[in-house]
């Protein structure tokens, strides 16, 4: 094809002004350069590119400017100069033909001014000619876990469609923050506030049905992804260990009959990978249109259907896809691989819709088939610690390790079960052999934390030797601040003054109040009344800790501040406190001879203030890092409780505070707008 500008050039040498048309399509003609108004047969043939390439150009701005009937045009230049204009375009203008019949006409200009969608047979023919340079003998199912997990990815060949829905919003938070393992004693923050999470960050949608699109967070994985062994790890590996990672088997995802349309379906194929996802999902249709027995072809389109779902941010589209995954793997004649595959994709996005218990089933069809296969195993497991079932998941660990003693996945996770039923000196082996393991799946910051808050409880001061790894990984900010749950950048010490959070207001307001606090809690205090509940998150060593909730996660209690108005009422104008929806509001009662173990909070998205309210003269203290204060009546100490700190009553009577939470003062009003609770 030559270039415009050559077209140009040639234009100027060889002719003067060409034909043109005038708006009503009566064409005026041009004179031409030629001794005695003849043609020589090299200026034939120059006139027949000319005008073949003018009617290339024309026919665009024909389109574009709806100036003419062009086919009437082309009809009489063909006529009047008695040649194909069809033959000149297939030999030297092919590439101007878009909808593939063979000539240039007005469709194709409609195409290239992207006017009108390129037909789906010729995208496929395209795709075919480049998949069949240089394609692999087959696709490589998708996962997004560590490859030496699941020998079904390849590196250089897997299909790189990652599976996840992604909302683009503040790059520091996640886009969900759901996928949990409930309550755990023992864990910081349990129940009313953290509720520790296995997926760290997937707000689930409420089953069993409903559609609802993702909060905005931010950046989603619906898996974990973590970090690469520690050296030290990788290079202790038995060498039989690291060449079985070496050596991942090929899935085999065609049946017979399906080698003998590989060409079509590697085709569908490379649209997709090419994030072609509409165009992939018309291939894959056409296909299972053709092949509806095919397993492979109704797995194509599942996952078109997924990466159209990314890309619209749709769960209808997710929904469909899911249902497309099952039927995929229900095909007579799906081999092995392509019904692992199929059902691991179809219980990852279960999961990511919030389909908790379906997924549950999901994986449980999949242990069934392929009852040796342990990675399953531990994924169900997992399932089961996602809807709280803790008893079931336990059992599914046990029987892992009874098969493979050394899995480290299966360690930790029995660990972490054995931890949150408070059997601490149980759980410490477990949780450390599954780190040490380098296993994928172990290298997770909750491992970490409670293996060093187990040691820490043993008395073990190797906790802080954990605690040292876990920061180095990237699981916490330092060995201090260990929570999980965080926004990046944020100002991090573990002491404030009022000035440096720039809550002075709110600060002046409580501690000018603090008698009609104070005698509003004391008269809730009463235990007949039953207003005061135990703490719930096994944080104590010993003693008694009582507390009365009056806002959590930015929500009011409004049964409970009916029974403290004044409280309250002094409250409602500090959105910084009452809509910190990381965050409580509450009053908290200790009594003499009780210790808090060494603890961090959830998220460095807060500060946390105590306002004394009855405070003993000696006894009552708490450290943050290495630094330990004391309470003052009438005066609020404020620190950030995403570093440790630890609490000692050993006085003679009862300690009284008010804790205020307030949104870290860094954050801005869109993330404390679309942050998740916590």
């Amino acid at each position: 094809m030559a270039p415009r500008k050559n077209f140009r050039n040639q234009a100027k040498k060889e002719v003067k002004p060409a034909a043109v048309v005038n708006k009503n399509g009566v064409k005026v003609e041009a004179s031409v350069a030629a001794s005695g108004g003849g043609f020589s047969g090299t200026k034939i043939f120059t006139w027949f590119m000319v005008l073949a390439l003018l009617g290339v150009w024309s026919s665009v701005a024909v389109v574009w400017f709806d100036l003419v009937d062009y086919d009437n045009v082309i009809a009489e230049r063909a006529k009047e100069f008695r040649f194909n204009f069809s033959e000149v375009l297939q030999g030297k203008l092919s590439a101007y033909d878009a909808d593939g019949d063979g000539d240039f006409d007005v469709e194709d200009a409609k195409v290239l001014l992207g006017l009108k969608e390129r037909p789906v047979s010729v995208l496929l023919r395209e795709a075919k000619e480049e998949s069949a340079v240089k394609e692999p003998d087959d696709f490589i199912p998708d996962d997004s876990r560590d490859e030496a997990t699941h020998p079904y990815e390849d590196e250089n060949n897997a299909i790189d469609m990652k599976g996840e829905l992604v909302e683009k919003a503040q790059p520091q938070q996640t886009l969900e923050e759901s996928k949990q393992y409930k309550n755990q004693p023992g864990s910081p923050e349990t129940k009313e506030t953290v509720q520790l999470r296995y997926n760290a960050e997937a707000e689930s949608v409420p089953e069993p049905e409903a559609d609802v699109e993702p909060e905005v967070e931010s950046v989603p994985e619906l898996e974990a992804e973590f970090v690469p062994e520690l050296k030290e790890n990788a290079e202790d590996q038995p060498k039989d260990k690291l060449k079985e990672k070496a050596k991942k088997k090929k899935p085999k995802l065609l049946n017979k009959f399906e080698k003998t349309i590989k060409t079509e379906i590697d085709a569908a194929e490379k649209l997709r990978k090419k994030g072609k996802v509409e165009e992939a999902v018309r291939a894959f249709e056409t296909l299972v249109l053709q092949y509806p027995q095919s397993p492979r072809c109704r797995y194509g389109k599942a996952l078109a259907e997924d990466g159209l779902a990314e890309k619209m941010l749709s769960n209808d589209m997710l929904q469909k896809a899911i249902g497309t995954y099952k039927e995929a793997s229900e095909l007579p004649n799906a081999t092995p691989d392509l019904i692992k595959a199929t059902l691991k994709k179809r219980a990852e996005r279960q999961q990511f819709l919030g389909r908790m218990r379906g997924a549950l089933a999901t994986l449980e069809k999949l242990v069934q088939i392929f009852p040796e296969d342990m990675a399953l195993k531990n994924d169900l497991g997992v399932a089961h610690l996602l809807i709280g079932d803790n008893n079931s998941a336990k059992r599914v660990y046990e029987e892992v390790l009874a098969t493979a003693p050394s899995d480290g996945f299966a360690k930790v996770h029995y660990g972490f079960i054995l931890k949150s039923e408070n059997k601490i000196a149980e759980s410490i082996p477990f949780l450390r052999d599954g780190l040490e393991s380098g296993d994928p799946g172990t290298d997770d910051g909750r491992f970490y934390f409670h293996l060093g808050d187990a040691l820490q409880r043993m008395g073990d001061d190797s906790a802080y030797k954990w605690y040292e790894r876990g920061h180095q990984r990237g699981h916490f900010a330092s060995v201090w601040q260990r929570s999980l749950y965080n926004v990046d950048g944020l100002k991090a010490q573990p002491w404030w003054t009022p000035k440096d959070t720039g809550y002075m207001d709110l600060v002046k307001t409580l501690e000018r109040n603090w008698r009609i606090i104070r005698d509003e809690a004391q008269s809730v205090m009463d235990k007949t009344t039953g207003l005061f509940v135990p703490e719930e998150e096994n944080l104590r060593e010993k003693g008694e800790w009582g507390q009365f909730t009056l806002w959590q996660q930015g929500k009011k209690a409004g049964e409970s501040c009916r029974s403290v108005p004044k409280t309250c009422g002094l409250l409602e104008r500090y959105p910084e406190a009452t809509g910190c929806k990381r965050g409580q509001i509450k009053f908290s009662v200790m009594q003499p001879g009780t210790h808090v173990w060494p603890h961090t909070g959830p998220t460095n998205c807060r500060l946390r203030m105590h306002l004394g309210l009855v405070i003993p003269k000696t006894g009552c203290k708490i450290r943050c890092t290495n630094d330990t204060r004391a309470w003052e009546e009438g005066k609020v100490l404020i620190f950030d409780d995403s570093f440790e700190h630890e609490v000692w009553q050993d006085a003679d009577s009862y300690r009284l505070i008010f804790i205020v939470d307030v949104w870290h003062p860094e954050l801005t009003q869109y993330q404390r707008q679309t942050l998740s609770p916590i």
